[in-house]
């Protein structure tokens, strides 16, 4: 797929509304423009709608000099978002410039000679890499001149747009399955929005508010991953500039991302190729990799049996966040991992747990049950022969530990002794 972008001559090309760069809504399937507007399917074909942009104008060296000089977030990439150029001016939760970690201590238990490097999004606001999106999500509820702040979730999102409702001044109201964890649920709750649990799992939550969307009830809502969804998706992208500029502005050999809806990997994908058609880096082969957990797998399951069409699953799986039955950008994932010669791999839970463990054990980094499939699918795909370990690899940790302690919660402690030196030494610890 050529990324999209339009003329500024074009007549979608004027939008009413100042979100920067962004030009128009481009339809994925048919290529039919809309002006910008809170939309996401295309009334020509049903297909999703997405960002076009106008980048003519850019210099390539200043360009560079522009987000280099930029504010430590996402908003240094603000040429390249839909966004205004004030945006960083706005009261907004400003996620993004996390960590790349040289994991050297994972790679030789993984036997990666190429250089391993984990992009650990735990460190946002919210501790996940929903604040990028909903930040982005944002800037467009203001545009709209929406008044709550909404969407459907498994958890993460939930908490993102909480707290960036709250930093706004806007109301939120997040629906979530009733059943996820308690630490996700609290974080979800504690920023004073309304929070409510949805009886069913991530689908059933997702119809749900979908109807809302064409109810006079859901009159002045946005929500962030449904009529903001085009939006609400570039964000994913500032993943894909963050990991190219902190390696020194050149492309990873392969990157391996975890699927939920797919859209995170879709989007890390058209980034990245933005950075090649903008000059900003050079222009050669990349491997994406998507992860996924066994207990729902929808799109691992077509990939290996070399499908195109993605068949919904019922999620069961301790990896909640990625439990996504009926994933909306699955058949997209298969294109990129097929087209980039990469590949889609999923993991028991199990295996998810040892992945957990074996992370913080080597790097220091304590994943959420996501970490532990990326990591895990990681290691899976050296053994398998899939992934190169000569070749520069990132994976992708896109929540905090924190959030999934029942993942393992067997872990405790070492030995319970006495305050005295005899007992440390009895317990075998000298």
């Amino acid at each position: 797929m050529a990324v999209q972008t339009v003329e500024s001559t074009t007549e979608s090309a004027a939008p009413s509304v100042d979100l920067g760069p962004a030009a128009a809504l481009s339809c994925r399937e048919c290529g039919h423009r809309v002006p910008l507007g809170p939309v996401f399917a295309c009334q020509e074909c049903f297909g999703p709608l997405e960002i076009a942009y106008d980048f003519s104008g850019h210099d390539t060296e200043e360009l560079r000099r522009r987000i280099e000089a930029g504010p430590a977030n996402i908003w240094r990439y603000a040429p390249l978002l839909p966004v205004p150029a004030d945006v960083a001016t706005k009261p907004n939760i400003n996620p993004g410039w996390t960590k790349l970690v040289q994991a050297d201590n994972l790679a030789r238990e993984l036997g990666v000679t190429g250089g391993l490097y984990v992009k650990d999004d735990s460190g946002n606001p919210t501790h996940s890499f929903k604040d990028r999106v909903v930040a982005q999500a944002l800037e467009a509820a203001r545009a709209f001149g929406f008044t709550t702040l909404s969407c459907s979730s498994t958890g993460n999102l939930a908490g993102a747009v909480g707290a960036a409702a709250a930093r706004a001044g806007l109301r939120s109201c997040v629906f979530i399955p009733h059943d996820l964890e308690q630490g996700k649920v609290v974080m979800a709750a504690v920023y004073g929005g309304e929070l409510v649990g949805i009886e069913g799992n991530y689908d059933d939550v997702n119809r749900f508010c979908s109807e809302l969307i064409g109810d006079p009830a859901g009159e002045g809502w946005g929500f962030v991953n449904v009529n903001l969804r085009p939006y609400y998706a570039e964000g994913s992208k500032t993943l894909a500039y963050e990991i190219c500029e902190q390696l020194g502005w050149r492309l990873p050999d392969q990157i391996v991302v975890p699927i939920a809806s797919g859209s995170q990997l879709t989007k890390i994908d058209k980034g990245l190729r933005e950075l090649i058609e903008l000059g900003l880096v050079e222009d050669r082969p990349y491997k994406i990799f998507g992860a996924q957990a066994e207990g729902c797998s929808p799109v691992s399951t077509a990939y290996k049996a070399g499908h195109d069409v993605v068949r919904p699953q019922k999620p069961k799986t301790i990896a909640k966040s990625l439990a996504i039955g009926n994933p909306a950008d699955g058949p997209y994932v298969l294109d990129i991992a097929r087209r980039t010669g990469g590949a889609v791999e999923d993991v028991t839970d199990e295996q998810v747990v040892e992945a957990i463990r074996l992370l913080a054990r080597t790097e220091g980094i304590f994943a959420e049950t996501a970490g532990g499939v990326t990591v895990g699918v990681t290691k899976k795909l050296i053994e398998n022969g899939d992934l190169d370990p000569a070749l520069t690899t990132v994976v992708l940790n896109t929540g905090d530990g924190l959030k999934t302690l029942d993942a393992v919660a067997d872990t405790g402690l070492t030995a319970t002794i006495r305050p005295s030196l005899e007992s440390f030494r009895e317990a075998g610890l000298a």
